[in-house]
C-alpha cells in the first residue's frame, strides 16, 4: 500500500515556537499582500502573547486620549489668547501641532492593529503610517531645538540679541517641515524602506536590511535627527545656565558690599525665573529624547547586529515614542503662567490655579516677566 500526501511537519521548527507550544510564528496573521515586506528574521519567533497586544492597546488608548486633549488644548489656548500670540510662542504652537498630528494619525491605526494582533490596513497604509512617525517626530525635535535657540538668544545675549519676528519664526517653522519632509520621503524613493515592525502592529524603517543603502540611511538620519539636535540643545542650555549662574554670583557679591541680605529686585527675580525656564525646557527635551532613544537602540541593534531583536523588544519603541506626545502640554501647562491663567479663565476645572499667596510669589511673577521680555524681544 502506498501512502501519499504525508505531511512531515516543519523539520526546522524554531526553538521559540516549540517552547510556546505550537509551530506558529508571529507572521502567520500578516495579510498576504504584506508578506513581501516581512524580513525572514521574524519567521523565527512564535506569536506574541495576546496579553501584550491587550496591554499595548490599552496604553495606546490612554496616550491617544490624553495627548489629543492636552495638545488640542495648547493649540486652542495659544491661538485664541492675544497675549500668547508672539513670535516665540509660534514655535510652541508648532510643537503642539506636530504632537497633535502624530497622535491623531498614528494612535487609532495602532489601536485597531492591536485588536487584530497584526497590521490590517495594507502595505500603502503601512508606509504612510511610518512616514507620519518620521515626519512628526523630526518636526517635534527640531521645534524644540529652535525653542532652545530662541531662549539662548534672549537669555545669553540679552539686549544685544536680535529679536525674533513673526516672519523669522514662520521661516524657522517652514525650514523645520521642509527638512523633516526630505528625510520622510527618502525611503519612498529607495533609500531604505518602510516595513512592519517585529510586533506586526506598527511600521517603521527597515533596520534588518543588510545592504549599506539601508544602513547608511539609518546612520545618517540618526546623526541629523538625534545626535546633532541633542548636541545643539546641550550647547544652548549649557551657556544659558552659565550666564544665569554668573549673574546670580555677581548679585550676591554686590549684596555683600552693600551689607544687605539680598538684592531681591525685579531684575534678580527675572534672572531666577530664567533659570527656572531653562530647567523646564531642559526637562522637556530630556523627556523627548527619552521617548525616542528606544527606537534609536532598536535601529542600531539591527544595523550593527549587537543582539537578537525579538518582537516583544520592538514594542518599547512604539510605547515610548507615542508617550512623548503627552509630555509637552503637561510641562507647558505647569510652567507657563499666561497659559495657566488663560486655561483657568476658560476651563476652571482643568487648571491648577495657585492660591492667592502663591500667585503673588516672586517666582510666579518673575516667570511671567521673563516670558514677556522674551516675547517682546
Amino acid at each position: 500500500m502506498t501512502i501519499t500526501n504525508l505531511d512531515p511537519g516543519p523539520r526546522f521548527a524554531p526553538i521559540e515556537a516549540l517552547a510556546f507550544g505550537s509551530n506558529e510564528t508571529v507572521v502567520d496573521k500578516v495579510l498576504p499582500e504584506m508578506l513581501h515586506l516581512i524580513d525572514p528574521h521574524w519567521y523565527e519567533f512564535p506569536p506574541m502573547n495576546p496579553l501584550w497586544h491587550g496591554l499595548l492597546g490599552f496604553f495606546m488608548a490612554c496616550i491617544t486620549i490624553i495627548a489629543f486633549a492636552g495638545n488640542g488644548m495648547v493649540l486652542y489656548i495659544f491661538t485664541t489668547t492675544k497675549s500668547l500670540k508672539t513670535p516665540s510662542n509660534l514655535l510652541v504652537i508648532n510643537l503642539a501641532f506636530s504632537d497633535f498630528c502624530m497622535i491623531v494619525v498614528m494612535g487609532p491605526p495602532m489601536l485597531v492593529s492591536c485588536y487584530y494582533e497584526t497590521w490590517v490596513f495594507g502595505p500603502l497604509a503601512c508606509e504612510l503610517y511610518a512616514c507620519a512617525g518620521s515626519l512628526f517626530g523630526c518636526g517635534s525635535i527640531w521645534s524644540m531645538t529652535m525653542i532652545a535657540f530662541d531662549r539662548y538668544n534672549v537669555i545669553v545675549k540679552g539686549i544685544a540679541a536680535k529679536p525674533m519676528t513673526i516672519n523669522g519664526a514662520l521661516l524657522r517653522i517652514f525650514g523645520i517641515w521642509l527638512f523633516s519632509l526630505a528625510w520622510t520621503v527618502a525611503p519612498l524613493f529607495g533609500w531604505c524602506r518602510y516595513v512592519p515592525e517585529g510586533n506586526m502592529t506598527a511600521c517603521g524603517t527597515d533596520y534588518l536590511d543588510k545592504s549599506w543603502l539601508s544602513r547608511s540611511y539609518i546612520l545618517v538620519y540618526s546623526i541629523f535627527v538625534y545626535f546633532a539636535p541633542l548636541l545643539l540643545i546641550i550647547y544652548s542650555y549649557f551657556f544659558i545656565i552659565q550666564a544665569v549662574s554668573a549673574h546670580e554670583k555677581a548679585m550676591r557679591e554686590q549684596a555683600k558690599k552693600m551689607n544687605v541680605a539680598s538684592l531681591r529686585s525685579s531684575d534678580q527675580s527675572n534672572t531666577s525665573a530664567e533659570c527656572k525656564l531653562a530647567k523646564v525646557a531642559l526637562m522637556t527635551i530630556s523627556l523627548w529624547f527619552m521617548a525616542w532613544t528606544p527606537y534609536l537602540v532598536i535601529n542600531f541593534t539591527g544595523v550593527f547586529e549587537t543582539a537578537k531583536i525579538t518582537p516583544l523588544f520592538t514594542i518599547w519603541g512604539s510605547v515610548f515614542a507615542k508617550a512623548n506626545t503627552i509630555y509637552n502640554p503637561i510641562v507647558y501647562g505647569i510652567s507657563h503662567p499666561k497659559y495657566r491663567a488663560a486655561l483657568y479663565a476658560r476651563f476652571p476645572s482643568l487648571a491648577c490655579q495657585p492660591s492667592p499667596d502663591e500667585s503673588g510669589s516672586v517666582a510666579s511673577s518673575a516667570t511671567t516677566a521673563v516670558q514677556e521680555e522674551k516675547q517682546s524681544a
